[in-house]
């Protein structure tokens, strides 16, 4: 299968489905408080620790989400991705959930770590050089070979199931005002917009 990417942008009740589809799965992380960094900020702030998510990153609740959606459409056969290391590995682990095999391209100079976290979740590493290129050269090899490709962020799937942290942020703290994410390729804070502009808090 070519590498295509989810278009259709996802709306705040496809993060709702998404968040009943997965939330067996997943871990409702903690909302934690410091007072100390209340006091410096002169507000009060909210940290939801997805560190202590499953693959100990938030990414595993969109690569949750999209493997499940690939079932309910009656998508069979393994997947594939290419990742620096925490999508990879929570590919890797929520396809062998659901009874499926992930490839996982990452560029020779990965954090050893990360290697390993992928390969224990039972992830198939396929090395490249670490170049964006060489990410889109090798996956798009493992595509023709039939594996569906599972895009770390441009793919619907995976900015509704990122946008549940938010979701279950704004059910814990109802007050909340402003929220901060973290920006890489930008699956988590497409999430979190969507989220957070249904109840009117600023991103």
């Amino acid at each position: 299968m070519t590498l295509e990417t989810a278009l259709d942008i996802p709306d705040i009740a496809d993060i709702h489905l998404a968040h009943a589809r997965i939330r067996e799965r997943i871990r409702s992380t903690p909302v934690l408080a410091d007072p100390d960094l209340d006091e410096t900020l002169g507000c009060q702030v909210f940290c939801k620790c997805e560190n202590l998510q499953r693959t100990g990153a938030f990414k595993f609740r969109g690569a949750s989400n999209a493997v499940a959606r690939l079932g309910e459409a009656g998508v069979d056969g393994d997947v594939a991705t290419h990742s620096s290391g925490n999508h990879g590995a929570a590919l890797a682990l929520a396809a062998r959930l659901e009874g499926r095999n992930a490839h996982v391209v990452m560029p020779s100079d990965s954090s050893p770590l990360k290697i390993e976290a992928v390969r224990r979740y039972g992830g198939q590493v396929h090395f490249c050089e670490p170049t964006h290129q060489s990410r889109a050269e090798e996956l798009e090899r493992l595509l023709e070979g039939g594996l569906i490709a599972v895009h770390p962020y441009d793919n619907a799937d995976i900015i509704a199931g990122q946008g549940t942290a938010a979701l279950e942020l704004e059910q814990e703290v109802p007050t909340l005002e402003v929220l901060m994410t973290p920006i890489g390729g930008g699956g988590l804070i497409s999430g979190s917009a969507i989220a957070t502009r249904a109840w009117g808090v600023s991103i």
